[in-house]
């Protein structure tokens, strides 16, 4: 980065008042010391960054530390030449008359130890952000920047106290905020970091302690401040850091995840997993959803998901018959009640397909102390291999407490009605009929939950055969070294018989590695997470839910959605949604300020919601667009289209409804269901009609027109 020979603003004419020195010279002054520790901290970090890269790895958390260290260094030295002097988003100035304190998307210290940049996240920086003229938290002012190409193209100045203008606030009707909200979109979501709002920020900044419910509607910003608390989370909450397991962040669906792809890694953060539900299990990137309701109903249920635990147990009965087995040196028996103590071995929590070596261990501990009885001349080892390699046992086992797969186990429960009669006894005759099916693992997403279920419940019987088969090479590679050792020390005249030290227990260790292989890499979505935040939430099933308890232990949450956006309704509360589905604790809180959808989008699109759902929570919208929503015929559709690429030669719009329409770069054909979460300047609606009868329909109709940012086209075939 070249430091600055010029301004650091870049101001239109008509702003050109706002660029008198008395306004801005000391942010000239700051910004030219930004630009020079950037320059002097990118060096330092890329040096530091090729001298960890140069140094050895180690093992163990030393291997682990080097590791979070060079994560921590790239991602640093990614954002800080990602943005420059753009880092600064604004600054605020105390009534005490303190020096101005500028905000930062990171902290930013000189070689001196001036502070330039506070972070956003840190607690200096919240009246940046919070501050009102029915509470300034202590301001006299506050500026915010708005940044183009990497310079100043405006700024917004407000004063919170009579005196705090001197000289030094440009005040003007149209705020640098408002002027934004109304700015072209893009293929992915915009840096909306600058201008949070008060209500956005006291929810991005509360407690992870419980679950936070955000319910807002349309427009009000719910995935903004979704994305910023996972970013101000990772900071300010030590209980959540990577080293804990970190945050997982779940989008309805993919075009939403890459809408919002950019927004982490420009806040300073890229260690937070991001996903949707279908992501968590790998047969949901094929599968098609549920097209009967009775099916999709019956599989939605959290007693459902428990099925499955009662499924796996059915192969966890220990053998009612005694079993003898034979060694070269004795004889020794197995009874019933030697099968059972075995069975309930298993650490609690351990998955099925491992707790089957624990089984066997303890089955080994059993016949072990028995040979003794019989037989106490032969080594232990021995006695333990020949048991270990007794066919009658392994065969046992393998029919007691099988190897299973999560596909098969749930599979079954589709095709085989008195295995589901028996795991799921609460379902009715008609019931169990009408989940069974021809192929049984023709998966549809109704089945995820389940086959998650399974999957954790069992485990990945491959851990346990790699451990087997790690054993046995171990223990051929011992008898291979034990018949070397006994050659050497026959041979070995020396006076001191050195090489019957190769006898020694530390020594045979060190000759023979018996450590488990490491095996795949782990899944990185399987957990646990410290905290979950999941947008969207009121399209989640009961048994999608257990799909994310599952992987957050402490129930630490940040639930974001609208009742009034959920396609299969949402009839009762959150805390009694919540509640039922396994949450203990539970605050909420609620946005009500449209910052994105115009006024007049908004009276086309409430009484849509209104008549299905009285109680909708509708949010009232900031601004007007001044362009009325208009309407038309399907087939004024691709006039409509190129009418706006004519006249708009930035920003992106969508067809929401018509299939055939081909997407191109700047306008894209979606269904109303893929819209959740995106927005877009231009919205055209096809046969709005044809989207279905009752709440499904009027919601699908509701979510799309409140895409719009811009102008709202609605075209029907009558």
């Amino acid at each position: 980065m070249n430091l600055r020979t010029s301004s650091a603003f870049d101001l239109p004419d008509h702003l050109s008042r706002k660029a008198d020195p008395a306004l801005v010279a000391a942010d000239e002054q700051h910004f030219s010391a930004i630009a020079r520790t950037l320059d002097e901290t990118i060096s330092d970090l890329t040096d530091r960054l090729d001298a960890e890269r140069r140094a050895p790895g180690g093992s163990g958390q030393e291997a682990m530390d080097r590791d979070l260290e060079i994560h921590r260094l790239t991602t640093r030295l990614r954002t800080l030449r990602r943005f420059g002097l753009d880092l600064c988003l604004g600054r605020i100035v105390a009534a005490d008359d303190a020096a101005p304190v500028y905000v930062g998307r990171l902290g930013l210290t000189d070689r001196a130890g001036r502070r330039l940049l506070v972070d956003w996240r840190s607690p200096a920086a919240e009246p940046f952000f919070g501050a009102t003229h029915g509470d300034p938290m202590g301001l006299a002012s506050r500026r915010r920047y708005r940044w183009t190409r990497g310079r100043v193209s405006d700024y917004w100045d407000e004063v919170f106290t009579a005196d705090g203008f001197e000289g030094h606030a440009a005040l003007d009707d149209q705020s640098a905020f408002v002027a934004s909200l109304g700015a072209d979109r893009s293929p992915r979501m915009r840096d909306v970091l600058g201008t949070i709002q008060a209500d956005q920020d006291a929810i991005i900044r509360a407690g992870s302690r419980g679950a936070l419910v955000v319910d807002g509607g349309p427009g009000t910003g719910k995935t903004v401040v979704a994305l910023h608390r996972s970013a101000y989370l990772l900071y300010s909450d030590p209980r959540l850091g990577h080293r804990r397991g970190g945050i997982l962040f779940v989008g309805p669906h993919q075009p939403y995840l890459a809408y919002v792809a950019d927004v982490l890694p420009s806040l300073g953060e890229e260690g937070v997993q991001t996903c949707t539900l279908r992501d968590l299990v790998p047969e949901g990137a094929s599968a098609p959803d549920e097209t009967d309701p009775a099916v999709a109903r019956l599989k939605s249920t959290a007693a459902m998901v428990t099925a499955v635990d009662a499924a796996v147990r059915i192969y966890e009965e220990p053998p009612t018959r005694g079993l003898t087995v034979t060694t070269p040196w004795a004889d020794v028996r197995l009874e019933p009640a030697d099968w059972a103590e075995a069975f309930d071995a298993p650490d609690p929590g351990t998955p099925h397909n491992e707790a089957r070596d624990q089984v066997l261990e303890a089955l080994l501990d059993v016949l072990v102390d028995q040979h003794l009885d019989e037989s106490d001349d032969v080594p232990t080892e021995l006695v333990r291999r020949a048991l270990r390699q007794d066919a009658a046992l392994r065969t046992t086992l393998n029919r007691a407490w099988p190897m299973l797969e999560p596909t098969d186990v749930v599979g079954d429960l589709w095709s085989v009605p008195a295995y589901l009669r028996a795991c799921a006894p609460w379902l009715g005759p008609d019931d169990v009929r009408t989940l069974q099916r021809a192929d049984a693992q023709a998966w549809t997403v109704a089945d995820l939950p389940l086959l998650d279920a399974a999957r954790q419940r069992l485990g990945d019987p491959e851990v346990s055969r790699r451990r087997r088969r790690h054993a046995a090479a171990v223990e051929a590679e011992r008898e291979r070294r034990n018949v070397v050792v006994d050659d050497l020390v026959a041979s070995d005249d020396s006076e001191m018989l050195v090489m019957s030290m190769l006898r020694g227990q530390d020594l045979q260790s060190v000759l023979v590695d018996d450590t488990v292989p490491v095996g795949p890499d782990p899944d990185r979505l399987a957990g646990p997470f410290a905290h979950v935040v999941v947008d969207e939430a009121q399209e989640l099933t009961d048994a999608q839910w257990q799909m994310l308890l599952r992987r957050c232990p402490s129930r630490s949450f940040t639930v974001v959605g609208d009742r009034a956006q959920a396609r299969r309704g949402f009839p009762e509360s959150w805390r009694e949604r919540l509640e039922r589905v396994g949450f203990d604790r539970m605050e909420q809180a609620s946005l009500s300020i449209n910052y994105r959808t115009p006024e007049e989008v908004m009276r086309e699109a409430e009484p849509v919601i209104r008549a299905v759902l009285p109680d909708a929570n509708v949010p009232t919208s900031v601004r007007s667009s001044g362009i009325p929503v208009t309407h038309g015929r399907t087939s004024d559709l691709a006039a409509v289209v190129d009418a706006w690429l004519a006249t708009h030669p930035e920003g992106i719009g969508c067809v929401v409804g018509d299939p055939t329409f081909r997407t191109t770069d700047r306008v894209r054909s979606i269904t109303p269901e893929l819209a959740k979460g995106l927005e877009f300047d231009l919205v055209v609606l096809v046969d709005p009609d044809a989207f279905g009868d009752g709440v499904e329909g009027a919601v699908d109709r509701y979510v799309a027109m409140t895409r719009a940012t811009q102008r709202l086209v609605v075209l029907t075939s009558g």
